[in-house]
C-alpha cells in the first residue's frame, strides 16, 4: 500500500481550491492523482457506484434525494459520506446501486485512504486488511476492481410517516436542514414552549393540605467515646529549684541580722543582698507573663495577697506585743518581710502597662534611677516597688530560648568565676561600706550622696544584681533534683520563717558569743537552710493553707457563658 501511496503528491489546500478533481461534500482532498491515471480507472469506477448507492439510500420521505451545490470546476459527483442522521435511523442500502458516471479528464475519483482502491490492481491486498460488512464505521464493504457489482439484501418496507407540518408561526427550515433530518426526526412533533410544559405541583404545596409531619428523628443508642484525658501540664523543675535556691537565702540573711557586726557574717549579707532580692523579683516578673489571661490567676490577687497581708500583718503585730513590744498596727506600713506581698501586687496590676510599650526596660532603668531623686516613704511598698521595678520589667521580656543561652559550659565557667569574684568583692568591701544602698529603698539624700555619686551607685547595683543573677541562673541544675518539690511551696517558707527567726531574736538564740565569727556564720546559715526545708514541706502546708492559700470562690462571679446563636444567626458582640 505504500507503493500505490507514495505516487501522490501533497498540495496545500490554497492551490487546490478552484481546481479540478476536488473532493465533494465541500471538503478538498490533500492528495492529488497523478495525471496519467489509467491503471486506477476500475477502482474509481467502483467508488463512483458506491457513492451513487449512499446517495439513493438518502432520500428523504418525500423521494426526492438532498441536494448539493457543486464547486466551482468540479464534476457532478456525490459525497459517499451520508447525511447525519439520528441515533436510532439509518439510511438502507438501496436494492441496486446505479452507474456511476466516467470521471472527467484530468480529474480522478473519491477514493477512501482506509479502503483497497489506494493499492494497485496487480497487488492483492491480505484477507486481514479487507473491510467486511461488520466494519466499525459501518459503511458497506468497497468491492474490488474484478469483483462483481455488490448487491445488498432488500430491506424491509417501512411505512414512511407523514411529514411533520410545523405552526403557522413558524418560519421555515433553512435549505437544507430537512435533508439531514431522519424520518424518525421529522415525524417527532416540536417540544412544547416553556410556557405550556406541565410542572407537577409538590404535595406539600397542594391548596387545603398541609405539608406532611417530618418523620421523628430516631435518638441514636451508640454513645460518642469519652474524649482521654488532657495530661497535666508539667513544672518546670529550673525555676523550682530556683526558688527553693533563693528563699533558702532569704532565710538565711535575715537570721545574720543579729551578728553583723561581725566581718564573716557581715560579708555574707553583703553577698547574699546583692542578688537574692533582685533575682526573686525577676523570676516573679517571668511568670507574672501570662497572669492576666487566667481568672484563676486573677483571683490570685485577693487569695494570695490581700488576704495572707492581713492575716501575716495581724499576726506579727501579736507576736511583737507578746514579746514584750509595743503593740503597733499599721496596715498601710508593711512590717518587715511583709513588704513583698504588696510590691509584687502593685508590679502585677502594672503588667500590662508594660507589655503594651515597645520599650518597658529603658522606661523602667530610667523611673529606677530618677527615683533615687525622691525621698519615697514605705507605704504600700512604693519604696521598693519603684527600687526594683527594673527587674520585674525584666522578667516580662525574658522567653523560655533565653535561659537555654544559659546552658552552656563556658557560660557556666564564667558564672561560676563572676560569682567568686563578687565573694572576694563582699569580703573586702563589707567592713567599710553601708548596707543600706543594697535594699534598694533608700533615696539619694538618705544615703548622704550627690546626684551625680547617687545616679552611679544605683547603675553599679543594677549591673552587679544582674551579672549575678545571671550567674546562679547559669549554675543552678535543670534536672530533677531532690529539693524541686520543696520549691512548689516557697510562699510558706517566706510568710512562716519570720516567726522563729524574730522568736530567735528576741529570745537572743542568734547572739551567741561563738557565732561571731566564721564559724557561728556558717552554723547559722545551716541551720535556716534546714528551717527552709522544713517549712516548704507538704505537711506545712497542710497545716497552714487556711491561712496563705484561703479558698474564697464565695468571693468571686462565675464567669458568664457565651450565648449561643440561634440557626442562621451570628453571635452578636458585646450581649455574651
Amino acid at each position: 500500500m505504500s507503493d500505490a501511496r507514495s505516487t501522490f503528491r501533497h498540495v496545500p489546500r490554497h492551490e487546490e481550491s478552484g481546481s479540478e478533481g476536488g473532493a465533494g461534500n465541500g471538503h478538498e482532498s490533500p492528495y492529488r492523482a497523478p495525471e496519467t491515471g489509467s491503471a486506477h480507472e476500475p477502482n474509481a469506477a467502483a467508488h463512483d457506484r458506491h457513492a451513487e448507492g449512499v446517495r439513493e439510500a438518502t432520500r428523504d420521505a418525500t423521494g426526492t434525494p438532498a441536494p448539493r451545490r457543486p464547486l466551482d470546476g468540479e464534476p457532478a459527483r456525490r459525497s459517499p459520506y451520508p447525511p447525519a442522521a439520528g441515533p436510532s435511523d439509518w439510511f438502507t442500502p438501496p436494492s441496486a446501486p446505479a452507474a456511476a458516471p466516467e470521471p472527467a479528464p484530468g480529474g480522478h475519483a473519491f477514493t477512501d485512504r482506509h479502503s483497497a482502491a489506494h493499492e494497485p490492481p496487480s497487488r492483492e491486498e491480505p484477507a486481514e486488511l479487507r473491510l467486511d460488512d461488520t466494519a466499525p464505521h459501518g459503511f458497506p464493504p468497497i468491492p474490488a476492481a474484478d469483483a462483481p457489482p455488490h448487491k445488498p439484501p432488500a430491506a424491509p418496507h417501512k411505512p414512511s410517516a407523514p411529514p411533520y407540518e410545523p405552526p403557522a408561526t413558524a418560519t421555515a427550515a433553512p435549505y437544507g436542514v430537512q435533508g439531514f433530518l431522519s424520518p424518525a426526526q421529522e415525524a417527532a412533533p416540536p417540544p412544547l414552549p416553556a410556557t405550556q410544559r406541565l410542572e407537577v405541583p409538590h404535595p406539600a404545596d397542594a391548596p387545603g393540605k398541609a405539608a406532611p409531619p417530618a418523620p421523628p428523628k430516631r435518638k441514636s443508642t451508640l454513645q460518642a467515646a469519652p474524649k482521654p484525658p488532657r495530661p497535666a501540664k508539667q513544672r518546670e523543675p529550673y525555676l523550682d529549684n530556683v526558688k527553693f535556691l533563693l528563699i533558702a537565702l532569704v532565710v538565711m540573711g535575715h537570721s545574720l541580722v543579729p551578728t553583723l557586726d561581725a566581718g564573716s557574717a557581715r560579708s555574707a549579707y553583703l553577698f547574699i543582698y546583692s542578688f537574692h532580692m533582685p533575682l526573686f523579683v525577676l523570676i516573679s516578673g517571668y511568670l507574672s507573663r501570662n497572669f492576666w489571661n487566667s481568672n484563676a490567676k486573677t483571683n490570685k490577687l485577693v487569695d494570695t495577697f490581700l488576704i495572707p497581708y492581713l492575716i501575716v500583718e495581724i499576726g506579727y503585730a501579736a507576736l511583737r506585743y507578746a514579746l514584750g513590744s509595743k503593740w503597733s498596727l499599721t496596715i498601710i506600713d508593711p512590717a518587715w518581710l511583709n513588704w513583698y506581698l504588696l510590691a509584687l501586687l502593685l508590679w502585677r496590676l502594672s503588667t500590662p502597662v508594660w507589655r503594651r510599650m515597645k520599650q518597658p526596660l529603658l522606661v523602667a532603668v530610667a523611673i529606677y534611677l530618677l527615683s533615687g531623686f525622691s525621698e519615697i516613704s514605705g507605704d504600700f511598698s512604693f519604696d521598693r516597688f519603684f527600687g526594683l521595678l527594673p527587674f520585674f520589667v525584666l522578667g516580662l521580656m525574658i522567653k523560655p530560648e533565653h535561659f537555654e543561652l544559659l546552658n552552656r559550659l563556658w557560660v557556666k565557667i564564667v558564672a561560676a568565676v563572676t560569682l567568686a569574684a563578687a565573694a572576694v568583692v563582699a569580703i573586702i568591701i563589707a567592713p567599710h561600706v553601708k548596707l543600706a544602698p543594697i535594699y534598694f529603698k533608700d533615696s539619694y539624700h538618705d544615703l548622704h550622696l550627690s546626684w551625680w555619686m547617687g545616679l552611679g551607685l544605683r547603675a553599679a547595683l543594677l549591673v552587679a544584681a544582674l551579672a549575678m543573677s545571671f550567674s546562679v541562673l547559669a549554675l543552678v541544675p535543670r534536672r530533677q533534683t531532690w529539693y524541686t518539690d520543696l520549691g512548689t511551696r516557697t510562699l510558706y517558707a517566706y510568710l512562716l520563717h519570720g516567726v522563729p527567726v524574730m522568736i530567735a531574736k528576741e529570745m537572743g538564740w542568734l547572739s551567741l558569743p561563738w557565732l561571731y565569727g566564721p564559724l557561728g556564720a556558717i552554723a547559722i546559715m545551716t541551720i535556716c537552710f534546714t528551717l527552709a526545708i522544713v517549712l516548704c514541706l507538704p505537711g506545712t502546708r497542710t497545716l497552714f493553707k487556711w491561712i496563705i492559700e484561703p479558698r474564697l470562690t464565695w468571693l468571686y462571679r462565675r464567669p458568664a457563658k457565651p450565648a449561643t446563636a440561634t440557626r442562621g444567626q451570628k453571635a452578636q458582640p458585646g450581649k455574651t
